[in-house]
């Protein structure tokens, strides 16, 4: 069987539900509200793990094809079914992924890594730092924070914590492991809020407030980061901090950190041909991306081109093969299944769903009397903790970021204030559980955090942020003339 029978039934069930039991609400076309019955019974099967995202993915493209709720004219609703799959950004974010494999073939980021260490080590806190600035340095071309996170950061934290016997097999992760864990964890969740292209859910960020705007507002690489760098590296200085005062390491001093590092770097040896084309494909990205060309020289690079440009390079240098490429599942799986959902919430958006939905929201928060400024405050804070629900960033931002920041905007919000807000409200909520975000389940399964632990450091450090981007990003925000 290809499903998950229970999950299969919940989804299932809330789909004929919608469709066929619930009145179609006066102001909503059915239409509309067909399409939000198949949209809900797709989030529900992500959620529930009824099938992988991929094949839900299929499902809502041939469920949207065959039913004809977005056009009477079957070729036309298979059209639209297809749309997004000339998507910009999701070309982006996938080329992206691929790009990523480059670091992991190569060993760049495990040099990286290391190199850190290596230099500011002799202290856990130090190692802590290290790990931090290791995920910071490659998260602007790893768009996949679990294979950064895990697949990168996480074998080194784990290296460094076994060397010093803190190990969750003897009963000895309090050593250095845990911190450590809890450092490689939340250092790769602020940094997927200050790149773009850090995580997979902030281009469909990108591509709803661009909707909601009618594209008055495009939230591009270097936008993105120039709002995003100041509080989030706020937050990457004392994120490593809090968490020593929280779950403060039985060792303190660890000259051995810095001694596993070096041997480790002169097991590589020197940085061989593909790291260092690696690392020239990697910074020139980061100038492209930034807009560098255009303040200097007036030329402007559209960011997509950009990727595929460094992707080419990658194939023409023979850093990546065309195998490497057809290989990186995740990349390809990313495509599909963002293509899928962001179709689905534009054609909600275009059937008048999501204005229906944010202008419901709305009068409920002005019936309570609140001003723009806490009424917005108010759905940003629901809709960041309402993630303890959610198993993936992208189900949670496809599922209510668009109506959250329609009702945001009819409460008067600055719409680019409120975009940025909301922007950093999504990378903040991936703190939060075990399950939250991709490399969660990965950092966690290696036990070095109890679960109560990990629930506990992640609502700290929420709040945390929230404070941070909701004082200095706003201020920010200000200085840069965002709103």
């Amino acid at each position: 069987m290809g499903f998950k029978p229970i999950p299969a039934a919940v989804a299932l069930a809330l789909t004929l539900l919608i469709w066929f039991a619930i009145p179609v609400p006066e102001g909503v076309s059915p239409d509309a509200w067909h399409l939000l019955a198949l949209f809900v019974g797709i989030i529900a099967g992500i959620i529930g793990k009824a099938m992988p995202i991929g094949a839900m993915a299929i499902l809502a493209i041939t469920l949207v094809a065959f039913t004809g709720v977005t056009s009477g004219k079957p070729a036309q609703a298979t059209k639209d079914a297809l749309s997004s799959l000339n998507n910009s950004l999701i070309w982006m974010i996938g080329i992206a992924i691929m790009i990523s494999r480059g670091l992991l073939k190569t060993g760049l980021g495990m040099r990286i890594g290391y190199l850190l260490i290596s230099l500011f080590g002799k202290r856990t806190l130090g190692v802590g730092y290290s790990l931090a600035l290791a995920d910071l340095f490659i998260a602007p071309v790893t768009p996949s924070n679990t294979a950064r996170g895990g697949a990168i950061v996480h074998p080194i934290m784990k290296s460094i914590a076994l060397s010093f016997d803190s190990d969750p097999e003897k009963g000895t992760e309090g050593k250095i492991g845990k911190y450590l864990a809890l450092v490689n964890y939340h250092a790769n969740i602020i940094s997927c809020c200050i790149f773009v292209t850090a995580t997979a859910p902030n281009p469909l960020v990108v591509e709803l407030v661009a909707k909601a705007t009618n594209s008055s507002i495009h939230l591009s690489w270097g936008t993105w980061f120039a709002a995003m760098v100041v509080p989030g590296l706020v937050a990457m200085i004392l994120m490593p901090l809090v968490l020593y005062v929280l779950y403060k390491p039985e060792i303190t001093q660890t000259p051995n950190a810095t001694s596993l590092a070096k041997e480790q770097l002169q097991a590589m040896g020197p940085m061989k041909r593909d790291e260092k084309i690696m690392l020239g494909i990697f910074l020139l990205l980061l100038l492209l991306w930034a807009g560098v060309p255009e303040m200097l020289f007036g030329l402007k690079v559209d960011a997509t081109a950009t990727t595929f440009l460094g992707l080419a390079l990658c194939l023409l240098t023979g850093v990546l093969t065309w195998d490497d490429a057809l290989k990186e599942k995740g990349a390809w799986d990313t495509i599909v299944w963002f293509a899928a959902l962001v179709m689905m919430a534009n054609f909600l958006n275009k059937l008048g769903l999501i204005a229906w939905l944010s202008d419901y929201l709305q009068t409920g928060i002005s019936h309570m009397g609140l001003s723009w400024e806490a009424g917005c405050a108010l759905l940003m804070l629901a809709y960041l903790y309402s993630h303890y629900m959610f198993a993936s960033g992208t189900a949670h931002v496809t599922a209510m970021f668009g109506a959250f920041y329609g009702a945001g905007l009819a409460l008067g919000a600055p719409p680019m204030l409120f975009a940025l807000v909301m922007a950093a409200a999504t990378g903040i909520m991936m703190s939060l559980t075990h399950y939250a975000s991709g490399s969660s389940p990965v950092i966690y399964g290696s036990n070095y955090v109890t679960m109560q632990e990990w629930w506990k450091a992640g609502f700290i450090m929420s709040v945390l942020e929230i404070l941070i981007f909701g004082t200095i990003g706003i201020l920010w925000w200000k200085v840069l003339g965002y709103w």
